[in-house]
């Protein structure tokens, strides 16, 4: 895994790079993805982060997610990481890209172009112990009802673009 994540405008376009802690304490806008796996049932595969991240650790939170490298296509960057963080392969399509920042507790801030893809599989995970404490499926509408009931178990990120996911998910179901 790199250190340095690619710093991007508004419009996604690179403008340099910069050490990745440095760039979450700075709030620094840098390009991200978020993978989202489901069963061929619809339900979606979610991570617990592993308890000693950098932030958000314990939370819940979509199947993987992370930086790519510079000069990594950013699917190229998802199939790589959804093997490392899961264990597992995936077809995966874009679903759509957003931005958003997010103070964190730990005192940093998510500042990301994040690109959202989409996969179904009913290849159960292989996780690294480093990265997801466990792995649970979830219904989508029990999961936005547990969104709502206990906000403080999910990551920022999954909070913030949730309704964008229902959308594409209502499409794919």
């Amino acid at each position: 895994m790199t250190d340095e994540v690619i710093l991007v405008d508004s419009e996604d376009n690179v403008i340099g790079t910069m050490q990745k802690m440095e760039a979450h304490v700075k709030g620094r806008l840098h390009r991200a993805f978020s993978v989202f796996i489901f069963n061929t049932e619809g339900a979606l595969l979610l991570q617990q982060r592993a308890y000693d991240k950098y932030h958000s650790a314990g939370k819940w939170t979509n199947t993987c997610c992370s930086h790519p490298k510079m000069g990594e296509d950013t699917l190229d960057a998802a199939h790589r990481r959804l093997r490392e963080e899961m264990g597992m392969a995936c077809k995966l399509e874009h679903e759509f890209s957003f931005s958003y920042q997010a103070e964190m507790p730990e005192g940093i801030s998510e500042n990301e172009y994040d690109h959202v893809f989409f996969g179904v599989s009913n290849e159960l995970p292989v996780p690294d112990p480093a990265e997801v404490a466990q792995y649970k499926y979830m219904d989508m509408n029990v999961l936005k009802a547990d969104m709502e009931s206990n906000p403080d178990a999910y990551t920022a990120w999954l909070k913030i673009c949730f309704e964008r996911v229902m959308e594409g998910y209502n499409r794919l179901f």
